[in-house]
C-alpha cells in the first residue's frame, strides 16, 4: 500500500521485478495485511458505508482477516453490492502480471501452459505489466440464463478451427471466474442461478480447479469470492445449494439503517444532486426528515409485505422527486428553488410501484401511503416545532382570508397571501433556517407550520383535484 496510487512501479521485466525486492502475496493476504494497517491507524476502512459501523463491518473485518469467502445476506437496497465494491480499496494499488496472459497470472506463479512456456523461454526478460486495484474487481448479476460457460469457460471453436486439437488446453476460452484471477469476484443474487450452474462453483471455491467439457484443468485461482442473496430468495423461491453454502467461510447479515441520523446521511450522500444541478440545501432539513420517517413508517407498516423490504432507494427517489418538483416550480415562476410541503404530494403516486403490499390491501395502496406520509409529517412537526409559539399563524387563519398553496404557487404568492405573521423568524430558526433571508425558505417554514397546525386539527385544509391546498379556519 506504499506504492503510488496513480503511477505503477517502474519494473517492466521479470528480472527488474525480482531486483526491486517485490514479494508475491495472495489476494486474501493483501486484504488481510492492508486491513490490519488501516485498523491500526484508526481511520475509515469502507468509504461511503453508513450505519454498519457497530454491526456489519466488525463481522466483515473478521471474515477478511480469516481469509473467508463471503455471503452477504440482506433485503433489497441494504447496500450489499456497495459494500462488496468497497473491498477494492483494501487491495494493493498495483500488482504485476505477465503481459498478455489471459488469467493475469503473477510472474512468479504462472498457471496456464502458455504462461509457463513464456516464463521458461524469456526468463528474466519476460515482459510484465501492472494491474490497478480497480481493474481487479469483477461482478456478475446472476440470471436464470447464465451458463457454465459464462462463469467457468467453454471450448473456443475458433481456436479448434485454427488447427489445435480438442485435447489442447489452449482451446479453452475462460469464463468470468478464471478471468477474475488475482482479484475480487462478486455474484449478485446468487440464488437466481440454476442449481446445476451453482455446482460449477464448488471446485472453484474449495479445490481451486475447473472442469470444462471433460478438461480437468488444475488452476489454483487466487481470488476472493463474494456473493449476495436476498433472505426471501435464499429460503424459498431460490436457494444456495448446501454444498456451496458450506464452502463459504462467513455469512454476514446486512440491515436497513437503524438510526434516523444514519438514514438521513445516506440520502444526502446518495441522491443525485449533480444531475439536479443542486445540493442538499434545495431540500430543507425538516422535509428530508419527513421523507426518511415516511420510509421508516412504510417499512414497518402491517399493510406492507415486510419480506420484500423497502429500500433506501425509496427515500432517495422521494428526495430527488421533491427536489425536482421545487425546480419545476422555480422554472415556472422565476424564483429560486426551495422544496416545500406542497411538493410532497408528488411522491405518493410515483413511488407506489416500489412497495409490495399485503394481499388484503389491494385498491388501498395510495391511501395507505398518503396516510403514512401525513403521519411522518406530523411526527416531524412535533419533534421540531413542538412547544413553539404558533399563535401568529392561528390568529391569521382565524381572522383573515384562506391561504392557498400548491406545487406551482410561488414563494412570493404564498408569503403575500399569508401577510405579516409574528414568530416566523423564530420558526425559521427552529427549522435551521435562521441564516437564510430567502423567500423560498421563509415560505417553506410557513407552509410547514400551516400543515402541522392542520394535522394537529387546529385549522382545516381542503385539497382540490389538481392538488392545490387551501388552509382556513377549522
Amino acid at each position: 500500500m506504499n506504492a503510488p496510487v496513480t503511477t505503477p512501479p517502474p519494473a517492466r521485466t521479470l528480472g527488474e521485478l525480482r531486483a526491486s525486492g517485490h514479494v508475491a502475496r495472495s489476494v486474501k493476504a493483501e486484504l488481510r495485511a492492508n486491513l490490519l494497517t488501516l485498523l491500526a491507524a484508526g481511520g475509515p476502512r469502507f468509504a461511503g458505508i453508513i450505519g454498519f459501523d457497530e454491526t456489519v463491518l466488525p463481522q466483515l473485518e473478521r471474515a477478511l482477516l480469516a481469509g473467508h469467502d463471503l455471503v452477504l445476506l440482506g433485503e433489497r437496497g441494504q447496500g450489499k453490492t456497495r459494500l462488496a465494491r468497497t473491498l477494492v480499496s483494501l487491495l494493493d494499488p498495483w500488482t504485476p502480471y505477465i503481459t498478455g496472459s489471459e488469467l493475469r497470472e503473477h510472474p512468479y506463479h504462472p498457471l496456464t501452459a502458455h504462461s509457463r512456456q513464456l516464463v521458461a523461454e524469456a526468463g528474466d526478460e519476460l515482459p510484465i505489466s501492472w494491474l490497478a486495484a480497480d481493474e481487479r474487481y469483477a461482478e456478475k448479476l446472476a440470471t436464470p440464463d447464465t451458463s457454465i460457460g459464462d462463469l467457468i469457460g467453454d471450448i473456443d471453436p475458433v481456436k479448434v478451427a485454427a488447427g489445435r486439437s480438442l485435447g489442447d488446453p489452449q482451446t479453452v476460452h475462460y469464463g468470468l471466474v478464471p478471468r477474475a484471477n488475482r482479484g475480487i469476484f462478486v455474484v449478485n443474487e446468487l440464488p437466481d442461478l440454476a442449481e446445476r450452474i451453482q455446482v460449477g462453483l464448488l471446485n472453484v471455491l474449495e479445490e481451486r480447479d475447473v472442469q470444462i467439457r471433460g478438461y480437468a484443468l488444475r488452476l489454483p485461482l487466487d481470488l476472493l469470492m463474494v456473493v449476495t442473496a436476498n433472505p426471501e430468495d435464499y429460503t424459498n423461491r431460490g436457494r444456495i445449494i448446501t454444498p456451496l453454502k458450506d464452502r463459504f467461510g462467513a455469512e454476514i447479515r446486512t440491515h436497513y439503517p437503524l438510526e434516523l441520523a444514519d438514514e438521513l446521511a445516506l440520502v444526502r450522500q446518495e441522491a443525485d444532486w449533480a444531475l439536479l444541478e443542486a445540493d442538499a440545501s434545495l431540500l430543507p432539513a425538516h422535509l428530508l426528515e419527513v421523507l426518511v420517517r415516511f420510509t421508516r413508517a412504510v417499512r414497518s407498516s402491517p399493510a406492507v409485505d415486510s419480506r420484500s423490504g423497502v429500500s433506501a432507494r425509496f427515500t432517495i427517489a422521494a428526495a430527488e422527486t421533491v427536489a425536482a418538483s421545487a425546480q419545476r416550480r422555480a422554472a415556472l415562476t422565476g424564483e429560486s428553488p426551495v422544496a416545500r410541503i406542497a411538493d410532497l404530494g408528488s411522491i405518493v403516486p410515483t413511488l407506489r410501484g416500489k412497495v409490495e403490499f399485503e394481499a388484503g390491501e389491494e385498491g388501498r395502496e395510495l391511501d395507505v401511503l398518503a396516510h403514512l406520509l401525513r403521519k411522518a409529517t406530523h411526527e416531524v412537526f412535533r419533534v421540531r416545532l413542538g412547544g413553539a409559539d404558533l399563535g401568529g399563524f392561528t390568529e391569521r387563519i382565524a381572522t383573515g382570508e384562506p391561504i392557498a398553496s400548491g406545487d406551482v404557487t410561488s414563494a412570493a404568492e404564498l408569503l403575500a397571501a399569508l401577510g405579516p405573521v409574528s414568530g416566523l423568524a423564530k420558526l425559521m430558526g427552529r427549522l435551521g433556517m435562521s441564516d437564510s433571508e430567502s423567500p423560498g425558505h421563509a415560505a417553506a417554514a410557513a407552509e410547514f407550520a400551516l400543515e402541522g397546525l392542520y394535522l394537529g386539527r387546529k385549522i382545516s385544509k381542503q385539497v382540490d383535484g389538481g392538488g392545490r391546498a387551501t388552509y382556513s379556519a377549522a
